[in-house]
């Protein structure tokens, strides 16, 4: 059975929700894509600074960031290609854990290198803000850090390992959260370490 933690309301993680097996398949699934089609690196906008992690896209639609803005798109920004379809388990975590909601549209795909990051942010960039997101970690520790939708408002940590969802939605939807640092070494899924981290959002506005 399934174990959830509420961190806070609106914020909810479930340790090793996927076990080895099923990480190893989603790894192998990622690795063949990122493969196929190549890693991009968003960049800031405005000022062209690359973020520290390399980007991928499941889905209709995929997050992008460059010196023209945030913004969703259903190619790859670099060739063109077309987004793959989210694979059976990404499915399957949606439909368990946001079940009454409607179907994720996009599949953020992040490669952490031991020393990337990403700063306190919010995710709004979607027409929905009422669907939660559910988050899901593979590979090296990392800690997260969430806060309120105050960038200076207070903050809590949480260790998520390989195999780790988290969700947040509801009042917790807009807040500021981020990944602080990468702890090497604490997993072998990743073939060169590193973390890698799927989200999943639902884009459009819901039809009900």
């Amino acid at each position: 059975m399934v174990e959830e933690i509420m961190i806070k309301p609106g914020v909810f993680y479930y340790p090793e929700y996927f076990n080895r097996t099923i990480q190893e398949e989603v790894r192998d699934e990622i690795l063949s894509y990122a493969n196929e089609l190549g890693w991009f690196q968003p960049t800031l906008p405005r000022w062209g600074t690359p973020f520290s992690v390399k980007m991928l896209n499941y889905g209709p639609l995929g997050w992008v960031s460059d010196k023209s803005g945030y913004r969703y798109q259903p190619t790859h920004p670099e060739n063109g290609a077309v987004w793959r379809p989210f694979p059976l388990h990404m499915s399957r975590v949606w439909s368990s854990l946001n079940d009454g909601f409607d179907s994720p549209e996009a599949c953020l795909i992040n490669y952490y290198h031991a020393n990337a990051r990403m700063g306190l942010h919010q995710d709004r960039d979607e027409q929905d803000l009422s669907v939660p997101v559910i988050s899901v970690s593979l590979g090296d520790t990392a800690l997260f850090r969430i806060g309120t939708t105050d960038r200076k408002g207070p903050t809590q940590s949480l260790k998520l390992k390989s195999g780790d969802v988290l969700v947040f939605g509801g009042p917790a939807r807009l807040d500021f959260h981020g990944i602080d640092r990468i702890y090497p070494g604490t997993s072998t899924l990743l073939p060169e370490g590193g973390r890698i981290n799927l989200t999943l959002r639902r884009v459009t506005q819901s039809a009900g």
